[in-house]
């Protein structure tokens, strides 16, 4: 079983992003860790406090822990010391996978996390340095869309999660001070996102993922 970091900017990007691909992971018996980046507040009907509870929800939901990183909300740097925390956690977990935003984005918090993500996962192999923990070096980077862009987004490939779906939708849910007012209809904004990329896949609804790197396959008998 592989271990597993997801690294989202502010709580809710997981879920919304890939939260039906982490209940699917969690439940085939990968251990998955999200990593929040910041408490995600300021919002306007949020609080710290809320927001932490409402985390902590999503969590139970999706079967997974979290960490909180302590970034700075909406003033997200790529810069050495950020990078660094997140090679602690890297070297803490020891994943063999990392799961970060797609790196085009309205976002600026978001192009930072994907930056210093890309960064700490070579951070984190280095030797002779002041970061926490043994050398690791994650054999795999992949994005996860949770862009602010309305862009024609064009994924390596795509996982069906028709059988999470309703957890999926469930843990965004749990973000009730997110989605007020004109923001109301989000979760199932979502959900239909999540049912065209399925109808391109030929299944219900699927969540798309991007990688530089080749993909490798021992069999093919999981492909749809």
């Amino acid at each position: 079983m592989a271990s597993i970091l997801v690294f989202a900017p502010h709580p809710d990007d997981a879920e919304l992003g890939m939260g039906g691909t982490i209940v699917k992971l969690a439940r085939q018996g990968h251990r998955v860790h999200v990593v929040d980046m910041t408490n995600g507040e300021p919002t306007p009907h949020g609080s710290v406090e809320t927001r932490a509870k409402e985390s902590a929800a999503a969590s139970k939901v999706l079967g997974v822990e979290r960490t909180l990183l302590g970034l700075k909300n909406r003033e997200v740097m790529h810069d050495i010391p950020s990078r660094h925390k997140a090679a602690a956690v890297i070297r803490q977990h020891q994943p063999n996978w990392l799961f970060v935003p797609y790196p085009l984005d309205a976002h600026p918090d978001h192009m930072a996390v994907t930056r210093i993500c890309e960064d700490a996962r070579f951070d984190a192999k280095l030797t002779q340095t002041d970061i926490p923990g043994e050398p690791w070096y994650p054999k795999r980077i992949i994005y996860y869309f949770c862009t602010h862009l309305r862009m024609n987004f064009t994924p390596n490939f795509c996982i069906d999660v028709s059988d999470t779906i309703e957890q999926k939708i469930a843990a965004i849910q749990c973000y009730k001070s997110q989605f007020v007012g004109n923001s109301a209809a989000g979760p199932e904004m979502v959900r239909t996102i999540t049912a065209y990329f399925g109808g391109g896949i030929g299944t219900a609804y699927a969540e798309p993922f991007y990688t530089h790197e080749l993909l490798v396959f021992s069999v093919l008998d999981q492909l749809l």
